[in-house]
């Protein structure tokens, strides 16, 4: 039997949620700790990455470990003809459940650093050569994924995923935000991982671009992605009901 869909919706809320939580918070902590911003990216990668792969580890049984809406849209592009994918009312659970986890993780660590719960980031991002970066990082991201998929090995997905986030966070000139979840969740806060609210709609364009292009890419080297591929994003999920205590088994 299939995890229930109010299930997953809540695992994709909570798993955005406090993944947002460790960006924002690690970045305000590393500010504190630190007036070197090469020092302050450090810090902030290195809990994303660490954050990241223990979430999808984690809540990768139950949801899929999406926590990005390009993630949802492109599993449901790819699965639409298949019984296995993911469907529409899926897709309409999700994003929702994916935002508004994300604003709240932005809240709840300005509350957990006593800071303003909602200040709008004066961050600017606005400019030609970030938009590319944000191009180039989720196009990445939805190669991977899908690539791991394609070839059977999604299980890698918790270190694969987390390790590609970290380093673009280094090789992109954006710092791999790749999610448009999650940008908007960091317009809700003016620290250091913030974007201003203006830098928004170029930011999510970008990413909803990079994600067909990393599509594009995908199936261009490892061939069409399969039906049942699809379901398996961004580790397997929804086949069987996760595992009953040990002690309730008969010996």
């Amino acid at each position: 039997m299939t995890t229930a869909l109010w299930r997953r919706a809540l695992a994709e809320g909570v798993g955005t949620a406090v993944l947002v939580a460790v960006v924002v918070g690690s970045g305000i902590q590393a500010t504190v700790l630190s007036h070197d911003v090469g020092v302050q990216l450090l810090a902030n990668s290195l809990a994303t990455v660490f954050g990241l792969g223990v979430l999808i580890a984690l809540l990768g049984p139950v949801s899929g470990a999406h926590f990005n809406p390009v993630v949802t849209l492109a599993a449901w592009w790819t699965g639409r003809r298949g019984r296995d994918g993911l469907a529409p009312r899926d897709v309409v659970a999700y994003l929702p459940a994916q935002i508004i986890g994300a604003i709240g993780g932005a809240i709840l660590a300005d509350a957990m650093f006593a800071r303003p719960l909602v200040r709008w980031s004066t961050h600017n991002r606005f400019a030609g050569h970030l938009w590319l970066g944000e191009i180039v990082a989720t196009a990445g991201l939805v190669a991977l994924i899908f690539g791991l998929s394609r070839t059977g090995r999604a299980h890698q997905a918790p270190v694969a995923v987390a390790s590609y986030i970290g380093a673009a966070y280094w090789f992109t000139s954006s710092t791999s935000f790749a999610n448009p979840a999650v940008t908007i969740g960091r317009a809700f806060t003016d620290t250091f991982a913030g974007i201003a609210p203006a830098s928004l709609p170029p930011f999510i364009a970008a990413q909803l671009l990079g994600g067909a292009l990393g599509l594009i890419l995908v199936t261009a080297v490892f061939g069409r992605l399969s039906p049942s591929a699809a379901d398996e994003v961004v580790l397997p999920h929804g086949e069987q009901q996760l595992a009953e205590p040990l002690t309730t088994k008969a010996p």
